[in-house]
């Protein structure tokens, strides 16, 4: 690595600017591979962005640094983004400043003195890069515990979208991801509809879940149980073949709580077929 002398150590990092981004890269090791994925995901230029956090850490400049934190936490929790990911990226950066710093400080003095200024100057950029990580975790929890609240509220001020198939039959498709509060909101506007609608026969389609944790199938068997005590018929659809291994492995069934059909074009095909016959 050819390192270039310059008075100041600002200028000595920018006139360097290649041989900081090559040895970052090397001291990136699971993250260097991932720095065009995580552009895509979150628009977030990793490498321009160390500069830029390396260059307010030589400066001093402890609103920037703020300023960074928060753009930077609200971003990687917006994109989802591997907390890990950001962790090893900033540590590396750290490395890599030390490593610059210290050649900085023996280009510029005697052997004797350097290691004392590297020193002090180690210690106090190490002070700004954990104050600038403090800021980052701050923005990144307040911003996930912003978005989860945000979806909470969504959640509550939807109906639960039972669908009316005839006078006394309905559907009620579940999507995507089923959690505790979701499925307690669920629970209680769900008895609310089938109470006031009248619903005799209720049709559970979960095509639309890829997942269901144990607690929430045992939680989702125990409004099956409700459906019944209030007099309503249910029909589960579209168990995802991840969904039902599952529940054998974890002995866990629906079969005498309700009927299963493959899919629910079958089932209301078959209901229709039913309904006609019975006319």
């Amino acid at each position: 690595m050819s390192i270039r002398f310059f008075e100041s150590l600002r200028e000595f990092f920018i006139n360097n600017k290649e041989q900081f981004e090559q040895h970052l890269l090397e001291e990136a090791v699971n993250v260097k591979d991932k720095i065009e994925e995580i552009h895509q995901i979150g628009k977030i230029n990793l490498v321009k962005n160390a500069h830029t956090l390396t260059l307010a850490v030589i400066d001093e400049r402890n609103e920037d640094l703020d300023v960074l934190a928060k753009k930077e936490g609200e971003l990687w929790a917006r994109a989802s983004l591997t907390i890990e990911f950001k962790l090893e990226w900033i540590q590396s950066v750290r490395r890599t400043l030390w490593e610059f710093l210290y050649q900085y400080n023996v280009l510029k003095q005697s052997e004797s003195s350097s290691l004392e200024a590297f020193f002090r100057m180690e210690k106090k950029y190490n002070d700004l890069i954990d104050k600038f990580l403090n800021g980052f975790f701050i923005s990144y929890s307040k911003s996930k515990d912003d978005m989860l609240a945000e979806q909470r509220r969504l959640v509550e001020s939807l109906s639960v979208p039972i669908i009316p198939v005839t006078a006394t039959t309905g559907v009620l498709p579940l999507i995507g991801n089923i959690d505790e509060f979701r499925i307690k909101i669920m629970e209680e506007k769900v008895f609310q509809q089938i109470s006031k609608s009248k619903i005799e026969t209720i049709v559970l389609d979960l095509s639309g879940v890829a997942y269901v944790e144990n607690d929430i199938i045992d939680h989702l068997v125990r409004i099956i149980d409700g459906f019944g005590m209030m007099g309503c018929k249910t029909v589960i659809t579209g168990i995802r073949p991840e969904v039902a291994k599952s529940m054998v492995i974890n002995g866990m069934s629906f079969e005498d709580k309700a009927e299963s059909k493959g899919t629910l074009q079958s089932a209301l095909l078959e209901f229709f077929s039913e309904t006609q016959i019975s006319n």
